[in-house]
């Protein structure tokens, strides 16, 4: 009898690269005001680097306060005819813009992975596809917004200061613009430094929909820029999200004045990993929960609970998976893992995880070939964490899962819940009543079962405690652009 012998196969995946040049990107951009790009005040351009590159992009215009002053005088010019249109009306531009980002969803999935380093596949299946999502849904409620604060009379709050961070810069902007407008507001975004390019292009979008002008203006540039506006006269409310840190400066700033504001801040998010879960199921979830975006997530699942039973299978399990992750050019459609969105970013990733080092965690890496040029970290597991430890304690914000352990449902409670933050955490079992259990018990603003990273417009968002306060999405994040008149 013949032994046929067979030979092995090694698969790989080619490279396949997202071309840029369809991208209709400007040398140069502006600040928006008043339904123009126009120079700033102070004639300031900075270029707005690739972190995967660290090579310039475009020139834009950075703010400063004559620039904010004349986007607050628009917006309060604009105000009372937008809050006079009928619901409806409203609505219609939302959707308008909605449909104009579907149109050009390729173009701006390529431009946010050029300016922020988030894998292409990340800005082409989750970002721009949820920020079209926003705006369709809020278009939705223009004409209802009495059924969404319990059949009140309601009315806008007038003008409305937004500050977007730089993880996720087109959809934070269609979070807060979407429910903004359609509650008759009118709004001026302030992006992030780092990643300005998507919602510049947003403006596009705007005056492309014909939205009257004032009720929008972008003004990109520093924090002294977001300083400002926070500061401003004639702002009603302001709409942070970003650090903690940032957060109560704003706090402080608005402390005494009659201003409206919501927080969404930082999170170090606990995964929980019961020993009844569906343990390949969970490992994908814990992959998503960490590694999305780089870990520059405020919801990340940095902190990873697994019952003790099942400890040693399960990192046995995460090792092997993260070792099949790809690592590299953020523009090739195979890449989990992008750039690091900028130089302080990573010496901050780097600081903490030299931190947990020294501290007597056990740390490893995985093995990749980095690219020499950019901003690059390893995806990085972390066990025999304390729950004292920086890594256990402080947000990376960055591709690091620090793993702690529980033997009983009531110390893994007890563990989610030791942390100055309370934005989300992630539970993993068979059983539904444990999940609903352990949920009721966590200070947490978001609660996920046997998933974890799923946004959907019409769902709440927000945190406890040191991650904020405020609810963004679905009929909830209504009540903060409006005022009950009866």
């Amino acid at each position: 009898m013949s032994i046929e012998t067979r030979t092995s196969i090694v698969w790989d995946y080619a490279p396949a690269p997202e071309s840029a040049d369809h991208v209709r990107l400007r040398d140069r951009y502006g600040v928006f005001i008043d339904g123009e790009f126009m120079d700033p005040a102070e004639g300031r351009y900075v270029p707005t680097i690739n972190p995967a590159t660290e090579e310039p992009i475009a020139e834009v215009g950075w703010a400063s306060a004559s620039d904010v002053g004349r986007a607050v005088e628009a917006a309060r010019v604009a105000q009372a005819r937008w809050a006079g249109l009928p619901g409806l009306e409203r609505g219609k531009y939302l959707f308008r813009i909605a449909r104009l980002i579907q149109e050009r969803a390729r173009e701006l999935a390529v431009a946010e992975t050029l300016d922020g380093g988030k894998p292409l596949r990340e800005s082409r299946d989750v970002d721009i596809p949820l920020a079209a999502a926003h705006f369709f849904h809020y278009a939705g409620w223009a004409d209802k917004l009495e059924y969404g604060v319990n059949a009140r009379e309601v009315a806008p709050l007038g003008v409305v200061g937004q500050i977007v961070p730089w993880n996720f810069p087109l959809l934070m902007a269609a979070w807060k613009l979407a429910p903004a407008l359609a509650c008759g507001n009118t709004a001026i975004l302030k992006p992030a430094e780092t990643t300005p390019l998507t919602a510049l292009m947003l403006g596009e979008i705007i005056q492309e929909a014909e939205l009257p002008p004032g009720v929008v203006s972008i003004l990109p540039g520093d924090g002294s820029a977001g300083a400002t506006l926070v500061r401003a006269p004639g702002i009603d409310k302001i709409a942070f999200t970003g650090s903690t840190a940032v957060g109560r400066d704003i706090q402080a700033a608005l402390a005494g004045r009659q201003v409206g504001l919501t927080l969404e801040l930082g999170g170090k998010s606990a995964n929980i990993i019961f020993e009844d879960a569906a343990l390949d199921q969970a490992i994908e979830g814990i992959v998503n929960g960490i590694f999305f975006n780089q870990g520059h997530v405020c919801c990340a699942g940095s902190r990873l609970l697994i019952q003790e039973s099942v400890q040693e299978e399960v990192i046995g399990k995460l090792w092997a998976r993260m070792g099949r992750l790809r690592v590299g050019d953020p523009l090739d459609k195979n890449t989990d893992v992008g750039a690091i969105n900028s130089a302080e970013q990573l010496e901050r990733i780097e600081t903490l995880v030299a931190a947990g080092e020294d501290e007597g965690a056990s740390r490893r890496s995985i093995a990749c070939e980095l690219p020499e040029r950019g901003y690059w970290f390893a995806p990085t597991l972390f066990t025999e964490v304390s729950p004292a430890h920086r890594i256990a304690v402080e947000e990376i914000f960055g591709p690091v899962v620090s793993v702690l352990t529980f033997r009983t449902q009531a110390e893994a409670i007890e563990k989610t819940n030791n942390s100055r933050y309370g934005l989300a955490a992630g539970i993993w079992t068979d059983k539904g009543s444990k999940a609903f259990e352990v949920a009721r018990a966590l200070q947490a603003g978001v609660v996920w079962q046997n998933t974890y990273n799923h946004f959907d417009p019409t769902a709440a968002f927000g945190g406890y405690k040191e991650s904020g306060f405020g609810r963004e999405g679905g009929p909830a994040g209504l009540r903060p652009y409006l005022r009950v008149v009866r």
